[in-house]
């Protein structure tokens, strides 16, 4: 990385840094773009340099998350499942020293989408960016079109099982490096989506002989 891009970076985590922090203070609410570019000593339009709102702000990770995952599906290895993919690609990511558990705004991030119902609705617009890229690769491991119901169904249950594993305090989510219990709930789950693929494809082969 030049200089360049090392400034940028650097700004870039200064008003994150900043937002987060005025964020816990005041609230997202009675906080202004005004007085993140202030905390950050930046100019207002140097914040939309980097961020488009306020919102995009308070998931600044989102981005960088997605194309991670994006590029874990998009080159896993043949007879890789999706759901083996994912599996890897969430122990290195959010296990002890991976990115994804190392978040320090993570905690501040749960208690503003509890509290403000536009960033709950960012956050289901975000959230089905992630089902549409699991509902390609689905469709992928199925040799459907990925708009088929069948890869539409085992993404959306792939969604629910993910959420369900969630800890039931919001304060605990992603706060810490899964422990056993949380692989053994991983594993569970992708156990689920790979039976409900395997019987989706048996179904479909007994169609064909039939």
């Amino acid at each position: 990385m030049g200089l360049r891009e090392r400034k940028k970076e650097q700004t870039r985590r200064t008003i994150e840094d900043a937002a987060f922090r005025l964020f816990a203070e005041r609230g997202f609410q009675a906080t202004t773009v005004a007085d993140i570019a202030a905390a950050a000593d930046i100019a207002p339009r140097t914040f939309f340099g980097y961020f488009p709102s306020k919102e995009d702000v308070v998931f600044c990770d989102f981005d960088a998350t997605f194309d991670s995952l994006a590029g874990a599906l998009r080159e896993r290895a043949e007879g890789v499942t999706t759901f083996d993919a994912l599996r890897t690609w969430i122990f290195e990511m959010f296990s002890e020293g991976g990115d994804g558990a190392l978040d320090p705004h993570q905690e501040i991030r749960q208690r503003l989408v509890r509290e403000n119902e536009s960033l709950a609705s960012h956050e289901s617009h975000l959230l089905g960016r992630v089902e549409e890229l699991i509902r390609a690769a689905v469709a992928a491991d199925l040799g459907d079109e990925d708009h088929d119901l069948r890869p539409r169904l085992v993404a959306a249950a792939a969604l629910a099982a993910l959420k369900a594993i969630q800890p039931l305090d919001p304060a605990e989510k992603h706060a810490k490096p899964f422990g056993d219990e949380g692989v053994a709930q991983l594993d569970e789950a992708f156990a689920f989506l790979d039976g409900g693929i395997a019987a989706l494809q048996e179904r479909r082969a007994g169609a064909r002989t039939s």
